[in-house]
């Protein structure tokens, strides 16, 4: 049948079972969406503030659901305003398809009004970059792109369209979206043999699990892994879920803010097995004595990390889940009762705490979690609250944390949020930002608003950069150059003003009730936390230095 080229994206974004997008219209785009206006009770589309704020809301839809998450934008500005959300999809490795519309084929490289090489522009950012000039290839490009943005390590893939070819015609022929194909062994008898024999050899193995356990849907063989070693186990911000933090193997995040527990038991180990995680700075600190007394073991889908960041001594490279199921039969199952107990001995000594005779972010998180029963999706900005959060909220499954890890995109978790609401109507979703954070995506209220998405938007106000102000404090004599942030926003009036419910906080006892009628909200509900400028995250380890030599305010004799 002949159809336009409107109309061949959305045939094709409806062979791929996709039911929401984001976006923001403009001229060149035009023609898609008055198609999308025809195709409304099929496709919902949800228009949001900010350019960036529809690519952070495609990825929160990804995260939450594992499914590949879409955005739109016009041609210059439009395109450009989806790159800081497609490097954080990135960076993270979430399933995303950008597609945006260009000026007439004739006009391409003429300076054209709103022209720009978004291709060429995210190249470094995206798993593969197309710009459709002839709509004899649009069908096949785009379904390449939803392909190659699920297969292997997920990521990013961006269709950029001329405005032409969405309005030329050309013969469609429908097909249907391709499953999921598990992925081709990349690994040899030979890997899995050493990979089984360092792990029964080992006396103190360790296992830290990364995010790639959780896009691999790998939770449940992790969990049988550690329960058939009787291993300790640690996360890293991108893995949470994986493990149960009630299981006392669980030992917390690793890392620059990781446990104690976590970062002196990986010090100690004899086997470190590294579950989809790729060795990041802020894990390893400094890598010439990260994990020195362990073998190596790096489990992962993608070879060009393997001997990346740190050397191993045995990998297996294929999808985590389909590894551990071949591994799983040919390992012995052990009882290490005096490896645990020592690494439960840090966990006594060195739990993780807070001052509790004020109101601080962890005791908002901690009741939170208790509030929602571990239960709410959380997604969070970055700086201190994105830390707190990650230590103080239980989270007992997968996909639970939407967050930017790699990149650190400051603004990320409102838009994120939105996405996971209009994914799953029926949890609970909770943003938490810095005001720091807020001011850059607050824009994205109107959103939740206008379209009835009743997300919880937390606020951790100290009225500075907390995270930037701790390093100065810590490493720059006290030197707040630019971190203080004392003007004179009101953010509960501006949530009302855009349409929200808002509450401040500014006592403990004034947690609960806040928290209570946000989540009986039928509306977007903003509360803001009123916290001291000078609390801290801990434990830290400094820039550069060894993860067993995390340091807590005790440490430092409570400055």
């Amino acid at each position: 049948m002949q159809l336009t080229g409107s109309e061949i994206v959305i045939e094709v974004l409806k062979e791929q079972g996709v039911d929401t997008v984001f976006g923001y219209p403009g001229g060149t785009i035009l023609n898609i969406y008055d198609e999308l206006y025809k195709h409304s009770d099929e496709i919902r589309h949800i228009l949001t503030s900010h350019e960036q704020g529809a690519a952070h809301a495609a990825d929160g839809y990804a995260r939450s659901t594992g499914k590949t998450g879409v955005c739109l934008a016009t041609s210059g500005p439009g395109a450009t305003n989806l790159v800081t959300g497609i490097a954080t999809a990135y960076m993270d490795s979430v399933p995303m398809v950008a597609i945006t519309a260009n000026v007439n084929l004739p006009l391409l490289g003429k300076d054209t009004f709103q022209e720009v090489d978004i291709v060429g522009i995210t190249m470094p950012i995206t798993k593969h970059g197309y710009i459709v000039k002839d709509i004899s290839i649009l069908a096949d490009t785009l379904r390449k792109a939803f392909r190659i943005a699920k297969s292997g390590r997920p990521g990013p893939v961006i269709v950029d369209i001329t405005k032409d070819v969405t309005a030329a015609s050309f013969e469609f022929k429908p097909a249907k979206a391709e499953r999921k194909k598990a992925q081709e062994k990349t690994y040899s008898k030979v890997d899995l043999k050493k990979a089984a024999e360092l792990i029964n050899h080992a006396k103190k193995p360790f296992l830290y699990v990364g995010g790639g356990a959780v896009i691999s849907e790998a939770s449940k063989e992790v969990r049988e892994l550690i329960r058939k070693l009787d291993a300790p186990a640690c996360d890293t911000l991108m893995g949470k879920g994986v493990v149960d933090p009630a299981d006392d193997h669980y030992t917390g995040m690793i890392g620059m803010h990781g446990t104690k527990a976590s970062n002196k038991g990986v010090s100690e180990c004899d086997l470190l097995i590294a579950l989809g995680a790729r060795f990041s700075d802020r894990v390893v600190g400094n890598a010439g004595r990260f994990a020195s007394h362990a073998k190596i073991l790096h489990i992962d889908i993608d070879d060009a990390e393997i001997n990346k960041n740190i050397r191993t001594d045995a990998s297996v490279v294929g999808d985590l889940k389909e590894v551990l199921k071949a591994l799983l039969p040919e390992l012995q199952a052990k009882n290490r009762k005096e490896w645990m107990k020592h690494i439960l001995s840090y966990k006594e000594d060195f739990p993780l705490s807070y001052p509790e005779d004020r109101l601080t972010c962890p005791y908002v998180i901690e009741r939170l979690d208790a509030l929602t029963k571990s239960s709410a999706i959380v997604a969070t900005d970055v700086g201190q609250h994105q830390m707190w959060t990650a230590q103080f909220y239980r989270f007992r499954n997968p996909r639970q944390l939407l967050t930017s890890g790699g990149l650190g995109t400051m603004g990320y978790g409102l838009g994120a949020a939105i996405g996971a609401k209009a994914a799953n109507p029926d949890k609970i979703v909770v943003n938490v930002a810095g005001d720091g954070c807020f001011r850059m995506n607050m824009n994205e209220l109107m959103t939740a608003s206008r379209n009835g998405l009743p997300v919880i938007e937390i606020v951790i106000d100290n009225h500075v950069l907390g995270m930037v102000r701790q390093w100065q404090t810590l490493f720059y004599g006290k030197r707040y150059s630019q971190t203080v942030l004392q003007d004179d926003t009101d953010y509960c009036k501006v949530a009302e003003g855009l349409g929200c419910m808002a509450i401040r906080v500014t006592k403990k006892e004034e947690v609960d009730p806040a928290i209570k009628k946000a989540m009986k909200s039928s509306k977007p509900v903003l509360i803001d936390v009123v916290i001291e400028a000078d609390d801290k995250v801990f434990p830290m380890v400094s820039p550069g230095g060894a993860i067993e030599e995390a340091f807590d305010e005790k440490d430092l004799g409570g400055k």
